[in-house]
C-alpha cells in the first residue's frame, strides 16, 4: 500500500515551538517513527511537509495521478480556513485522515473547528506523535475491507 502523510506550517518545528503542547521530540524523530511503522507494514509511506497552502494542495493533487492509496493530512493552522486545501482532500477518492498533535478541542476556540476535517474520513486529536501511526494503522484497516 502506499500512503502519502502531508505535514503542514510549523509542523516542521516540532521540538522547538510550543514544547508545553507539542511535546519534545523533533520532526526527525517523526520521520523515523513514520518510516519504521512504514517498515513493520510493509507499506510504502511518503512524508511531504510544507509552510505554503499552494505546495500542500500541488501534493494533494499528486496524489491523484502517483496511485496514492490513502492520506494522513496535519494541516497545520490551514485546519481552521483553508477550504481549498478542503476542496482539494475532497477531489481525491482515497481515504483520508485528518490529525492534530494536540486535544484541539481543549484550545483556544478558533481551533475547535476544522473546514479540512469534512474531506476526511476520520479525524484525530490529542494523541500526541502516536496519533500518526493511530492514522495509518486506520487506513491499512480501510483497505483491507
Amino acid at each position: 500500500m502506499k500512503l502519502l502523510v502531508i505535514n503542514g506550517p510549523n509542523i516542521n518545528f516540532l521540538g522547538i515551538r510550543e514544547k508545553s503542547v507539542y511535546g519534545t521530540q523533533d520532526y526527525d524523530y517523526l520521520l523515523r517513527m513514520i518510516s519504521e511503522k512504514g517498515e513493520q507494514e510493509n507499506c510504502r509511506i511518503e512524508v511531504f511537509q510544507s509552510n505554503h497552502e499552494g505546495a500542500v494542495i500541488d501534493r494533494i493533487q499528486e496524489a491523484y495521478f502517483d496511485g496514492t492509496e490513502g492520506i494522513v493530512i496535519n494541516p497545520g493552522a490551514y485546519t481552521h480556513y483553508s477550504y481549498a486545501i478542503r476542496d482539494a482532500l475532497a477531489s481525491i477518492a482515497v481515504p483520508k485522515v485528518e490529525i492534530h498533535i494536540s486535544n484541539i478541542m481543549e484550545r483556544e476556540a478558533f481551533r475547535k473547528v476544522s473546514v479540512t476535517a469534512p474531506a476526511c474520513d476520520k479525524q484525530i486529536y490529542g494523541h500526541g506523535l502516536e496519533g500518526y501511526l493511530e492514522a495509518i494503522d486506520f487506513l491499512l484497516a480501510k483497505k483491507q475491507d
